[in-house]
């Protein structure tokens, strides 16, 4: 089926009609079987249109978009297995731990990670503590 934009031009009408093919509307045309519905008229022809194709690009985006999303979500997962294999996790006391790394020098660790608010990095940055945020992917979406 295929799908074209006719103008009458008796009556300058616009009007659509569906044809099983090309050649179908030939067809028709030759035979003066087209007409505008509006004043009858057989001084009917095809308008100049767009054709509606399919969009691969877009198929490809999202491919592409996937296939970055993975990558991405690959390297976090990477970053996350050297974190815990190497850094000791300390939950929601990752602030207190951090201050109390960072004040008392006696205190030796390998390297903390954990739970902290926006506002609380905030605040050990403001104090001179390095920390850092990173992404992080539970295992239950992995």
């Amino acid at each position: 089926m295929i799908k074209y934009r006719l103008a009458c031009k008796n009556c300058n009408l616009n009007f659509d009609s569906w044809f099983a093919s090309s050649n179908e509307y030939d067809r028709l045309k030759k035979k003066k079987l087209l007409n505008c519905h509006n004043c009858n008229s057989a001084n009917v022809q095809k308008t100049i249109m767009a054709p509606q194709l399919i969009n691969s690009k877009s198929k490809i985006d999202k491919k592409v978009n996937l296939e970055r999303y993975n990558k991405v979500k690959k390297t976090i997962i990477g970053y996350q297995k050297f974190i815990k294999d190497n850094l000791k996790y300390v939950g929601d006391n990752f602030v207190y731990e951090a201050r109390s790394i960072h004040y008392n020098s006696k205190k030796k660790s390998k390297g903390i990670y954990g739970s902290a608010s926006k506002e609380d990095l905030k605040e050990l940055k403001e104090e001179g503590i390095d920390v850092q945020m990173i992404p992080w992917i539970d295992e239950k979406d992995n």
